[in-house]
């Protein structure tokens, strides 16, 4: 069984921005269903039911924090399982564990990885 790598999808954010205009959007909330998340395909590691396996897609902390997550490896386009997410979120990245708080696990942006039929 082949590993599932984590695929940034390709845009041009210059082209595209040329003809938005600022409209302003409505507060989303996330509602954790069988693992995933309702709605959009990404959300923060902190709301994702524990024992899924995630991709981090984004990390919105400050420049420091970043840095120091990269350290720890937890990196864009990293396969992280969640463990627990009890009183601190506990998770396994290249088989260590690392808890890390509440708040902290909000500014990680993760897609749940689903299992997808392959191409014939």
């Amino acid at each position: 069984m082949a590993a599932r790598s984590c695929e940034i999808p390709p845009c041009n954010p210059v082209a595209l921005s040329l003809f938005w205009h600022a409209v302003s959007k409505p507060v989303q909330s996330y509602v954790i269903l069988d693992g995933q998340c309702a709605g959009p395909l990404v959300c923060p590691l902190s709301r994702i039911k524990a024992g899924t396996v995630v991709c981090i897609k984004q990390l919105a902390t400050s420049p420091e924090i970043r840095a120091r997550l990269r350290e720890m490896g937890l990196r864009e386009d990293q396969q992280v399982k969640l463990l627990s997410r009890q009183h601190s979120i506990i998770c396994q990245v290249c088989n260590a564990r690392l808890g890390l708080s509440r708040g902290l696990a909000e500014a990680i942006l993760v897609e749940p990885l689903t299992a997808r039929p392959e191409a014939a």
